[in-house]
């Protein structure tokens, strides 16, 4: 049966785990005992695992896993990473790894930050002289840095801190709104917390009887806080055959998600699956890093490719560059298990060293699925790793998986082509 309005809970955080998994099974799931138990086998045997990860979210009653794979062979300016990935996308981590391993032997990805400055706002309404605004600000800037001093101490001596605070006037977009625009630098940390609690502190000092403040947050939008990552070859050492043609073809569709944003919201897509698979195994935010690199590459008033490709005197280029305000330090870097041995597994890099790593990563997937999109298509190598997947969800034994992935071996393959197959086995037996 369905939930009603008569199936509203109180106090629902109050509940233990069991309590909340038997009132969740007998208002909104029909078998009752097999989701019990299958909720409860996926909880960690070990107890102080299970309260760590409940800590981790609300209202926790299961964890919901992902697979956490290796792509080996990165070479990232002269230095060999066993790259970490989180993904349940088929073909991500086989892409990547083919990928790193082609260009492991053409001088391997360099990389470097272009620029690391954070940014968090201010938002307050004024509906006075704007000169009178002004001299406030400028008689209050020195003050608004200082009284974040106790924030502030143990990022200073890291290098950190506020590097600059402006004032911005926004009343052409909205009457009466301005803003305080702050910078920051943030070192290892990706700064979240840091961020919003100097900027509720400046607004606490900036607050007047004629400045309302509206709200205090950092933003998301990072457009200097930037990686980048390349490669080139030869353009006739790009593939075995046709070298030119083809080189000449993956040009032209990357100029196409250029100027399709039909195209460009799928080519970028693309870079993330492997930008987020390694945000996701390091313990960074992949929803704030997704936000900011669709920001970012609408920033020519435009959406477009992230990526950009030449081909000139003859050398492939193929670059990237992409907003990425991620941590080694704070948050589930710290806490989660399997993010501290994926940065054990880097190498525990810091913060610039691992938007490098981040970078090459998405430029290997969007290599990836550029190369295949241009030669054999994109469906032959994800639908033959996928292939796996559709068997599985019919239920199939080991010896039929066998004899369908021997069957398609050599053949197009689809949902419903694998299924028809199926039932002509399960019909013959």
């Amino acid at each position: 049966m369905r939930s009603s309005i008569s199936n509203t809970i109180h106090s629902f955080s109050k509940l233990t785990k069991e309590q909340k998994i038997e009132w969740l099974v007998a208002n909104y799931l029909e078998n009752k005992k097999d989701t019990t138990n299958l909720l409860k086998s996926y909880w960690h045997t070990d107890l102080s695992k299970q309260e760590l990860h409940d800590g981790f979210s609300e209202n926790s009653i299961s964890n919901f896993y992902l697979p956490f794979g290796i792509a080996p062979n990165f070479v990232v300016n002269k230095k060999t990473y066993a790259i970490p990935m989180v993904t349940e996308e088929s073909s991500v981590v086989a892409s990547a790894s083919k990928t790193a391993k082609f260009w492991s032997s053409r001088g391997g990805f360099k990389a470097s930050v272009l620029s690391t400055q954070k940014i968090g706002q201010v938002h307050f309404m004024y509906n006075g002289k704007h000169e009178d605004l002004v001299q406030y600000f400028i008689s209050k800037k020195e003050e608004l840095i200082r009284c974040t001093d106790d924030i502030t101490k143990n990022m200073r001596s890291r290098g950190g801190g506020i590097t600059e605070i402006e004032l911005i006037d926004n009343t052409k977009k909205l009457e009466n709104y301005f803003q305080l625009h702050v910078s920051f630098e943030t070192v290892d940390s990706m700064g979240a917390n840091f961020i919003n609690s100097c900027l509720e502190q400046i607004a606490k000092t900036f607050a007047s009887s004629d400045i309302k403040i509206v709200m205090s947050i950092l933003s998301n939008h990072v457009p200097n806080c930037i990686a980048r990552a390349e490669v080139c070859c030869r353009a006739e050492d790009l593939y075995k055959e046709n070298s030119i043609f083809y080189a000449e073809k993956f040009i032209q569709a990357v100029k196409i998600a250029q100027v399709n944003t039909y195209r460009a919201v799928t080519h970028n897509k693309g870079i993330m699956n492997g930008v987020d698979a390694v945000v996701i195994a390091t313990g960074n935010d992949f929803r704030s890093v997704e936000a900011s690199a669709h920001a970012y590459a609408s920033k020519d008033g435009c959406y477009k490719s992230l990526s950009d490709a030449t081909i000139e005197h003859g050398v492939f280029k193929f670059w990237l560059e992409i907003p990425l305000a991620i941590g080694t330090v704070g948050g589930l870097t710290s806490l989660h298990p399997l993010s501290k041995i994926s940065l054990d597994i880097l190498g525990n890099p810091n913060a610039k060293e691992l938007m490098q790593i981040i970078a090459a990563a998405g430029l290997a997937q969007n290599f990836a699925a550029i190369r295949a999109l241009t030669t054999t298509g994109i469906q032959k190598g994800h639908m033959k790793l996928h292939l796996s997947n559709i068997i599985k969800s019919f239920g199939a034994n080991s010896d039929h998986e066998k004899m369908l992935t021997k069957y398609f071996e050599n053949k197009t393959i689809s949902h419903s082509e694998v299924a028809k197959v199926y039932e002509e086995l399960l019909n013959n037996n």
